[in-house]
């Protein structure tokens, strides 16, 4: 693809992006020794890395790629919160955080040893149904001045209002699009795209026989929702888009595979960022399929720039 028949970032439009803002804390250590207390491993930390995850990488991936993007979210009143604040502060993210004093800030804490992740542990608990509501008005305030909406869901709860979300948005005119999570999709109703990897789309239509029998149950998924499309992300396989004119279909890049965390996170921002430009999905999608084969190559939640999406191949 030649990034000169494409929209320049400074033409890009912005995007917001509501969802779950979340700590991804790294420890890195020496491992020498196993525990005489039980069989694992004794790590001996030696550095300590914190990056914004979950929506708010989302974020910093629609930044990284030259667009603008504001982050609308519930955090809590705590150490973590104010963490993550400096964090997206020194990103160009805008910031739009609700509180909720008796929310514990989700953080997840990896311990990394040889090379390789040991254990994840999580820090986190639901927000108030309270201030999940606030967020639905500070959402219609942001909605005039932002070309594409979208909704990382992380099924921590944070999304409560989003079908009210959407329905505001669509009357909007502004394409709706959404990372979705669970096995109720009916949530998700009127969005312009949702992009599910394999196992979550199984977990709502069940297991899939071969090739036609996955677009008889995407397309019949997509029609009872009422979205203009479903992106499956499919790792190894690419991704396939299934809209009203069929399906669309593109491999996946051949790349060394690193770390895939995030990398969901990466396709959907490519996405939404490109569509807010004014590109249509299936003129998006083989260049978000591109950033997700970039940033897998890379470690822990990271962003694709413009730069490296379009470089020479």
């Amino acid at each position: 693809v030649q990034p000169v028949a494409l929209p320049t970032p400074r033409s890009t439009g912005p995007v917001v992006v509501r969802g779950c803002a979340l700590i991804d804390r790294y420890w890195y250590g020496a491992v020498d020794l196993i525990s005489p207390e039980a069989p694992v491993p004794v790590v001996l930390i030696t550095r300590e890395e914190e990056r914004i995850g979950g929506a708010a990488n989302v974020a910093s991936n629609v930044v990284a790629l030259g667009a603008k993007a504001s982050l609308l979210t519930v955090v809590g009143d705590d150490d973590a919160s104010h963490k993550l604040e400096a964090l997206v502060a020194g990103t160009g993210i805008a910031p739009h955080f609700g509180r909720d004093p008796a929310l514990q800030t989700t953080v997840k804490l990896r311990i990394i040893g040889r090379q390789q992740q040991l254990i994840r542990l999580d820090f986190e608990n639901t927000p108030k149904r309270e201030v999940l509501a606030s967020q639905t008005a500070a959402f219609r305030n942001l909605l005039a001045s932002h070309d594409a909406v979208l909704f990382s869901d992380y099924g921590k709860g944070g999304l409560d209002h989003v079908h009210e979300m959407i329905e505001l948005a669509r009357n909007a005119g502004k394409p709706v699009l959404i990372d979705p999570k669970g096995s109720d999709y009916s949530r998700y109703s009127g969005a312009s795209v949702i992009t599910p990897n394999r196992a979550e789309l199984q977990h709502v239509v069940g297991d899939w026989r071969d090739e036609d029998d996955l677009r008889t149950k995407a397309q019949g998924l997509r029609q009872k929702l009422g979205l203009d499309a479903l992106l499956l992300t499919r790792s190894e396989e690419g991704m396939t888009l299934f809209d009203a004119l069929g399906q669309l279909h593109v491999n996946a890049q051949a790349r060394a595979v690193f770390d895939v965390t995030g990398a969901g996170d990466t396709v959907i921002a490519t996405l939404a960022t490109l569509v807010a430009a004014g590109l249509n999905l299936r003129a998006a999608m083989p260049l978000a399929n591109r950033a997700g084969g970039i940033v897998v190559g890379k470690f822990g939640t990271a962003t694709v720039s413009y730069d490296e999406l379009f470089a020479a191949p």
